[in-house]
């Protein structure tokens, strides 16, 4: 991938770039007018955007009611800091929020080795160390682009899988995604909610994401952690996860939960740290695993009180292993071909994110043509909207269908899509066709219906 050619700039520099002026204040002045000053204590303080709305408003009771410069000053910064378009493409990756969620797949072979294992227990550790795996993936800050309505990713020529992820809404965004091979089908619905704090955003997953592991029909059910972004306005930023990871098999009951150690103010290097336990369907602890979810899990068995069962030993599951020594980012092996057209179809979709002009131009260094690029995508996609409501048509996704199914997460309901299988007949027209550009890198991205 070429991402080596992109250089980060310090986080700490998004904000005050836009607003800040390089400084944050961590006192109020005692001669502040409710300006742009005002802005940099709420966001020290740990105010939302929400509350940081009301401050630096005159008071209501014998307050003067002029809007003053400072006042001005504060909503254009407040509408900067709450609009994605008011950032600079040089804090973006090289890579689409569709391309990102595909790298959960790196490690399917740990779905293959769940569907091939006989004990029920084990299972959910492989499947699980799957599901950690992913996270790795978090330590690049960077933002990925938004997709388009309608954009489209494929993969194949990975572990025999077949996979395709689509952006089925834009209002609120929402990406559906199904996979498959001869051992499990992936099928997923996801969307983050965030919350904004001082130097810091919440980043809630509302997602449905379910495994089914061909050989006993037996399906699993994920519910992933929630994270935090820290030092987004001062700092070098990076990712915590808090709370847990759940993975419960539907079929019989038995579940693993994962905790994930928060840091702590003042402590020393990044926290990473994962433990917990394989259940029974009684609640019983069964495995214990432990490991860092940016390098390794193991397990161990072990006695309904959670102690090692004797004569057992800790036990290696996943390891990210070696990364591409040329990449500044931290990518896999797979995350560094995720942009690649070696993991494409021969006779790619044109709506695929690999086509997309901004990102590519991105990656190849061109971040004057991206900027611009990616601004041409946003007004097309808003004048298709326009189109689309001025001749009263609604908007449907290709390849997935949104069903009655409402699934309640602790951070909000969550429209479920699914795979209507229409994607597997286009593809095999695909595939026996003659039709098609010689090379694909000329195929003109259209997501547009």
């Amino acid at each position: 991938m070429a991402s080596a050619k992109v250089q980060k700039k310090s986080s700490s520099r998004l904000l005050s770039s836009l607003s800040f002026g390089g400084f944050v204040k961590t006192h109020k002045p005692a001669n502040s007018n409710g300006g742009i000053e005002d802005i940099a204590v709420a966001l020290s303080e740990g105010l939302s955007f929400k509350q940081l709305d009301q401050v630096g408003k005159p008071p209501i009771n014998g307050g003067q009611s002029k809007l003053s410069k400072q006042l001005e000053e504060k909503e254009r910064t407040w509408n900067m800091l709450t609009s994605l378009s008011a950032i600079p493409i040089s804090y973006f990756e090289p890579v689409t929020q569709l391309q990102k969620i595909a790298e959960v797949m790196g490690c399917c072979h740990l779905l293959d080795k769940a569907d091939e294992c006989e004990d029920p227990y084990m299972r959910l550790v492989y499947a699980s160390s799957w599901a950690t795996s992913f996270l790795y993936t978090s330590q690049r800050t960077l933002k990925p682009f938004d997709p388009i309505l309608g954009e489209t990713f494929e993969l194949v020529n990975h572990h025999g899988i077949s996979y395709i992820a689509e952006q089925v809404s834009d209002s609120p965004p929402l990406g559906a995604s199904h996979a498959e091979n001869d051992h499990f089908t992936y099928d997923s619905t996801s969307r983050l909610k965030t919350k904004f704090f001082a130097n810091s955003i919440d980043v809630c997953p509302l997602e449905r994401t379910r495994i089914t592991l061909k050989r006993d029909g037996v399906v699993l059910d994920l519910v992933p952690p929630p994270s935090k972004a820290n030092n987004i306005v001062v700092g070098k930023t990076w990712i915590d996860f808090t709370g847990h990871l759940t993975m419960t098999n539907v079929t019989t009951g038995d579940k693993v939960v994962l905790n994930f150690k928060p840091s702590r103010w003042f402590s020393t290097g990044r926290p990473s740290e994962v433990d917990g336990y394989v259940y029974n369907a009684a609640k019983e602890p069964q495995i214990r695993m432990t490991g860092k979810w940016n390098s390794s899990m193991s397990y161990q068995p072990c006695d309904i009180k959670g102690e090692p069962l004797t004569g057992t030993e800790l036990k290696e599951v996943w390891s990210v292993g070696d990364t591409p020594k040329t990449e500044t980012l931290p990518y896999t092996y797979f995350g560094d071909k995720i942009n690649s057209f070696e993991t494409a179809p021969e006779k790619l979709l044109s709506s695929d994110s690999r086509l997309r002009p901004d990102r590519y131009a991105y990656e190849t260094g061109d971040l004057s043509k991206a900027g611009t690029e990616k601004s041409r995508l946003e007004e097309r996609q808003k004048a298709e909207k326009k189109r689309r409501k001025a001749s009263g048509v609604k908007y449907s996704p290709k390849w997935f269908d949104r069903t009655e199914e409402v699934v309640a997460t602790q951070w909000g309901d969550l429209e479920v899509y699914q795979f209507n299988g229409k994607y597997n007949e286009r593809r095999e027209l695909l595939n026996s066709s003659n039709t098609g550009a010689s090379n694909v890198r000329e195929t003109e991205f259209h997501p547009w219906q």
